[in-house]
């Protein structure tokens, strides 16, 4: 979501969904379209022989761990924890606890699909037993008084009550998350579900559509719908999540046909907003949870319609080379706003790979199969699991591709790397945009450098969040503000909130000539051309110039009387003499220190040109903790701004980085 107070009606693209599916996707049509959608998709019910596959691809983790929670209580979430978050803002007391009540749901309808007695050596004691643990854990979720997260539900706001209401329940990310998983487990054991607890099925029937598919229905206040024109990654999540509800769970037809027709208008508003070049403000770890769950939505329309609703549209191609071009290397991708800076275990690459392949993207396959693990993870939940678990995934080189050099001018950001097709050498990525985008970090300008694949400029990505992060006092936190990114800071000033404080491209990179010049005086309060930066890879000798020059009013009001520009950076600092540093990824959590001697960056400036400060940010929040290790550090290049005899402060800077030897 936009943390940015009340939204701006944009102006909205043509619907592609409708433009090429048209009637085909009413409610009249899927009236006749959806009878039977549950027996023609890729993921059949347990007695299918896929399930009895000895190829199942149960990890080792899953199984020991799924053994020793079974027969042992469940993870049972309060209300002295759903009311943490209206009293001190904790968010993970509550949502920890549901998350893993879900996943161990999750181990145990993995356990009781392979132990299913069609299945070679399965013992039919074993499998009554695991499919027991699936029936506790789902009538759990039945009698859990909210499927909502607290920090989405309105009731405090409406009542002044920290408990739920459940007369008016919300439909958030949480609820749609519980209406998939139920919808997932009832398609592949209903009928041992009926067996072993009859009425089961039917209860959970009345749950979800009592907190989801009334809701979803009944009102059209629901923010994530669009309806405003600002779309975001709730929009395809939810809907992506409310089509499997509706698939598998509505018996009455008309419901089905109403609930599918209403979530692919949804999906269409998230796709008309993307831009031709596939861009997702919200960056590499959103794309999972907001471009991504339209594409497994689109897969599921696709099959429940026995392909006459077919997503292979020109957006999707764009939307799925995503994520490769923001690769870095390894595991490290260009965090923009509230992302990580590495991947997260649990991300379904067997769904992207299955697009790319389909689309013809030959790069796009590459990548995900180089990321893919086949293991799949409990916390990417039980719809993403079942897919994994049945996949068996196209031979595909084991080498991303690693592009040489990306550029996507809807939000500004370049990626470019000293040689395509390898990690090894510079990498520089810029990010001009605005400070209006969601899940916002102030950011406009800034920079990160990467050495042999490992970032060493930063940015430092997502904090734990809390009821701060999306309240008032977003930008109080350190990884929010401008100053704690590589960017400007003139007269000591924080960049501004909101689609005004932007940047503008004066010049764009080319393949041949990766140099990104932006004008980002806006983004301060000023006119825009009074700070340029121009960030440049130049390859040939192996060099990264990062060059701002500005030409500034005399102080404002709240500023300082100097020019100080930051750059954030991750690892072990050495600053030298005569104007040089040296940043190694010494500490690093994710550096590999026995695979070979890691080089570092060397900066240099001139040394007569600025004072160096440097600051350390003493990690104590585990996100971050886990991405760079027990620190960071800040270096402030300051420069006195005297005055010119306009009353203008003018001046230069240049740093360059280099590969330690």
């Amino acid at each position: 979501m936009s943390p940015s107070g009340p939204h701006t009606v944009l102006q909205v693209p043509a619907a592609p969904l409708a433009a090429a599916w048209g009637s085909d996707a009413s409610r009249p049509s899927l009236l006749h379209l959806l009878p039977g959608a549950a027996g023609r998709m890729s993921v059949p019910a347990a007695g299918n022989k896929a399930w009895q596959s000895e190829g199942l691809n149960v990890p080792g983790a899953v199984v020991r761990q799924a053994e020793m929670e079974r027969g042992t209580p469940w993870p049972q979430p309060l209300v002295s924890h759903y009311a943490r978050y209206f009293r001190d803002g904790n968010r993970t007391a509550y949502e920890g606890l549901v998350a893993a009540r879900q996943q161990r749901l999750t181990r145990a309808v993995v356990m009781a699909l392979a132990s299913n007695p069609g299945r070679r050596g399965a013992n039919a004691d074993e499998a009554e037993a695991w499919l027991d643990e699936v029936i506790d854990g789902a009538f759990l979720l039945c009698e859990q008084s909210s499927w909502s997260w607290a920090a989405h539900d309105d009731v405090f706001r409406r009542t002044g009550c920290v408990v739920p209401d459940l007369a008016t329940p919300y439909l958030d990310l949480g609820a749609g998350e519980v209406a998939a998983q139920l919808a997932w487990l009832d398609h592949v054991l209903g009928e041992q579900l009926d067996d072993r607890a009859p009425g089961l099925r039917r209860r959970i029937r009345e749950e979800v559509t009592a907190r989801v598919i009334r809701p979803f229905l009944d009102r059209l206040d629901w923010h994530w719908l669009g309806l405003d024109g600002d779309v975001h990654n709730w929009n395809p999540w939810i809907h992506s999540n409310l089509i499997a509800a509706a698939v598998f769970l509505m018996d009455d037809p008309e419901t089905q046909a109403h609930t599918v027709a209403r979530c692919i208008e949804g999906l269409d508003r998230f796709l008309a907003s993307i831009p031709a070049d596939g861009a997702i403000d919200e960056g590499f770890a959103y794309w999972w949870n907001g471009a991504g769950r339209a594409l497994e939505g689109l897969a599921l329309l696709e099959q429940a319609t026995g392909g006459v609703l077919d997503g292979g549209l020109p957006v999707v191609r764009e939307l799925v080379a995503f994520p490769h071009r923001m690769h870095i290397g390894g595991a490290w991708f260009l965090n923009v706003a509230d992302g990580p800076a590495r991947a997260a275990d649990a991300l379904p690459w067997d769904m992207l790979h299955r697009w790319a392949v389909r689309l013809g993207d030959p790069e796009a396959a590459a990548h995900a199969a180089a990321m893919a693990t086949g293991a799949p993870d409990p916390a990417a939940g039980l719809g993403r699991v079942l897919h994994t678990l049945l996949e068996r995934q196209a031979s595909a080189s084991n080498a991303p591709p690693l592009v040489a050099t990306t550029y996507l001018p809807s939000v500004q950001i370049m990626v470019a790397r000293e040689a395509g097709g390898t990690a090894d050498g510079l990498l520089l990525a810029v990010k001009g945009g605005h400070n209006g985008e969601h899940h916002n970090h102030r950011d406009v300008g800034s920079v990160v450098v990467a050495v042999d694949g490992v970032p060493l400029l930063v940015d430092a990505g997502q904090p734990t969040y809390t009821a701060q992060t999306f309240g008032p006092d977003r930008y109080g936190i350190r990884a929010m503000q401008s100053n704690w990114h590589s960017v400007p800071a003139p007269f000591g000033l924080e960049q501004g909130t909101g689609r005004d404080f932007a940047a503008g491209v004066l010049n764009a990179p080319t393949p041949e000539r990766p140099q990104l010049e932006l004008a980002l005086g806006a983004a301060y309060g000023f006119e825009p051309q009074a700070w340029i930066r121009t960030a440049e890879l130049q390859r040939a000798p192996g060099r990264i110039t990062i060059a701002d020059r500005w030409d500034l009013p005399v102080p404002p009001a709240g500023g300082t009387a100097d020019v100080d520009i930051t750059f954030l950076t991750a690892g072990t600092v050495g600053l030298g003499a005569d104007g040089t540093a040296t940043v190694r990824p010494d500490g690093i959590p994710a550096v590999d220190a026995s695979a070979r001697t890691q080089r570092g960056a060397a900066l240099r400036w001139d040394p007569a040109a600025a004072v160096v400060l440097v600051d350390e940010w003493q990690l104590d929040d585990p996100l971050l903790a886990d991405a760079w290790g027990p620190r960071l550090t800040r270096l402030r290049f300051r420069m006195p701004a005297a005055p010119s005899p306009a009353f203008r402060a003018t001046g230069a800077f240049t740093l360059t980085v280099e590969a330690t030897p």
